[in-house]
């Protein structure tokens, strides 16, 4: 079965091929994973790499754990599954439907 590693610490400027191949040095990659930020469109600088085995997916954290690649320190542990996060809100943190401010209307003095 195969297993996702996280992969935390890369350079901004590297590509999937070059993870891949990375992590090929420790077994079959089945996948490799860089995050982009939405907005930018740059790497947020961390992906995921999926191992074909247990056994690679091991080999493979304590070849690159703590190790430098393309000038960074690497993180490489068992990906957790993605905690639930609650629905974001569109207004800046309060619930008022995103203009916040109250009163309006008419004064009269």
């Amino acid at each position: 079965m195969a297993t996702k590693l996280y992969v935390g610490g890369l350079p901004y400027s590297t590509q999937e091929d070059a993870l891949k191949e990375l992590f090929a040095q420790a077994g079959t990659v089945v996948s490799a994973v860089i995050i982009m930020d939405k907005m930018s469109g740059r790497s947020k600088g961390f992906g995921f790499v999926e191992m074909s085995t247990q056994e690679e997916a091991m080999k493979a954290i304590s070849m690159f754990n703590d190790q430098e690649f393309e000038g960074r320190k690497l993180t490489v542990n068992e990906a957790r599954p993605m905690e639930a996060r609650p629905p974001r809100s569109s207004g800046g943190g309060n619930d008022r439907g995103g203009y916040g401010g109250g009163g309006g209307g008419r004064r009269e003095y």
